[in-house]
C-alpha cells in the first residue's frame, strides 16, 4: 500500500480503482485536457472556452457534457448565458501531471526539473565601492 499526499492509504485493492479508470478514459482526449487547463483560470462560457481551446462552440459542448458527467466540472447559470467551472483542483492536477510525465518522453531534462538559476552572491572587493 501506498500513502498519497492526503494522507490516504490507496493500494491494488482500493474500491475506486476502476473509477480511476474511467477518469483516465474521460481525460484521454486533447480537447478534454485543453478545457481542464483553460479551467483553471476560472469560469468561462462555452464560446470563450471554444476560443481558447481552439474548437467549435458545439464540439466544446458535447466534451463538457462528459466532463460534466464525470463531475469535473460544474455549472453556474445566468440568465441564458452557462458558465463552465472546475469543480476541484483534482482534474487541474492530473492534467499538470499528465503534462509534465510527456515531458519525460521528449526531453531528458524537463522543465518541470530544472531548478531557476539565481547568480550567485560575489564578495564586497568584487565592487569598487565595497557594495554587494
Amino acid at each position: 500500500m501506498n500513502a498519497d499526499m492526503h494522507g490516504r492509504a490507496v493500494g491494488v485493492n482500493d474500491p475506486y480503482v476502476d473509477l480511476a479508470a474511467e477518469v483516465f478514459g474521460v481525460l484521454a482526449d486533447a480537447t478534454r485536457i485543453r478545457i481542464i487547463l483553460a479551467l483553471h483560470a476560472g469560469e468561462m462560457a462555452v464560446n470563450e472556452l471554444a476560443g481558447k481551446v481552439g474548437k467549435t462552440p458545439a464540439g466544446v459542448s458535447q466534451h463538457l457534457a462528459k466532463l460534466r458527467w464525470a463531475r469535473m466540472v460544474a455549472t453556474r447559470q445566468d440568465g441564458t448565458r452557462v458558465f463552465y467551472r472546475l469543480t476541484d483542483e483534482h482534474a487541474r492536477k492530473l492534467v499538470a501531471d499528465a503534462v509534465f510525465q510527456a515531458e519525460h518522453a521528449v526531453d531528458e531534462g524537463p522543465a518541470h526539473h530544472r531548478a531557476i538559476q539565481f547568480p550567485t552572491p560575489t564578495s564586497s572587493s568584487d565592487h569598487p565601492d565595497g557594495a554587494v
